[in-house]
């Protein structure tokens, strides 16, 4: 009999962890007989009663377990973190805030059975404003122009993954993983399944502007490579143009002597022009830099504080 690991990553959602495990075991009891399950919330040091709720489910069922962070860690890395705790033959992920909808689990689970060794949801519609969502569509577009391999659009990590590509995820040893481009690029068999998301239970989003500056940085430089080569064409560009400037000015100055004057408006803005085309790429190679610093440390994804409902070595309880 197959085990279908469930794990949910969690951030104050003390509202839906209830409501998210009777969802999820009318699915296993009444679609899914067949299967053995365990549910597994890893909470990020949610600032509410996000672990009161968790620690009340454990008690009542053997089948629920828990992870505690010792702090919080952030998004990205707790979700990596979070897929590596499932030990059945495959692990399903989703959101604590019930977002995502885990009645797409069974026709999943069919995807998988029938060959599929990743199989993920893709939002085509999301509970955000259209400015948002704009703005998202348009980084899924730049990053999958400029990525090596095709980036998945309008995807958080929600799918049901194989035991064999877990292992895959245990062996890459990255401090800071960018799971989407991740999954674009190793996830070979993958299969795709659109769904429209619904309102946060939460009731506000955990994300601000510069939460999702970082992780989209992440990906930026995690899977992209021309960013820094354009700063170098550009850079021979604005070389070439210049020198030919400069000796169009210098005969036209040989030439109209007097009559030739050049205020000093022109070039004030190509200082200025050359000085912000210089900022901005600086500012992108401290980016990489940054990456390459925070991999090069080799810090744990995350420390845990607590488990509960887990086998010790010995074969009890924690």
């Amino acid at each position: 009999m197959k085990t279908i690991s469930v794990t949910i990553p969690c951030w104050s959602e003390e509202k839906s962890i209830c409501q998210m495990y009777d969802r999820l075991t009318k699915i296993f009891h009444e679609q899914l007989p067949q299967y053995h399950y365990e549910i597994i919330f890893v909470d990020d040091y949610s600032p509410d009663n996000t672990r009161n709720e968790i620690r009340k489910l454990c008690k009542e069922d053997k089948y629920v377990k828990a992870i505690f962070n010792a702090r919080n860690f952030g998004f990205s890395r707790n979700v990596f973190a979070s897929l590596l705790y499932g030990s059945g033959d495959a692990t399903f992920m989703l959101f604590g805030d019930l977002q995502d909808p885990p009645e797409l689990l069974p026709e999943m689970v069919r995807r998988w059975e029938n060959g599929s060794k990743v199989v993920i949801g893709q939002r085509i519609k999301g509970n955000e404003s259209k400015l948002m969502y704009f703005m998202r569509s348009m980084y899924y577009k730049l990053i999958g122009a400029l990525a090596v391999t095709k980036q998945v659009e309008h995807y958080n990590g929600f799918g049901l993954y194989d035991k064999s590509f877990i292992d895959v995820l245990r062996q890459l040893d990255d401090p800071a993983p960018y799971l989407k481009g991740i999954v674009s690029e190793l996830a070979i068999e993958q299969s795709i399944i659109p769904y429209e998301q619904a309102a946060s239970e939460r009731g506000k989003s955990g994300s601000n502007f510069l939460k999702n500056y970082d992780l989209a940085m992440l990906g930026l430089t995690s899977y992209t490579k021309i960013l820094m080569r354009v700063a170098t064409f550009i850079g021979v560009i604005l070389g070439i143009f210049s020198v030919c400037l400069a000796v169009f000015i210098f005969i036209s100055k040989l030439l109209n002597w007097d009559a030739y004057p050049y205020g000093i408006a022109s070039i004030l803005i190509g200082v200025f022009f050359i000085g912000a085309i210089q900022l901005f790429f600086t500012g992108i190679l401290g980016e990489y830099i940054l990456s390459i610093n925070t991999r090069s440390m080799r810090r744990p994804l995350v420390v845990v504080s607590e488990r509960l409902n887990f086998e010790d070595k010995e074969g009890n309880l924690e």
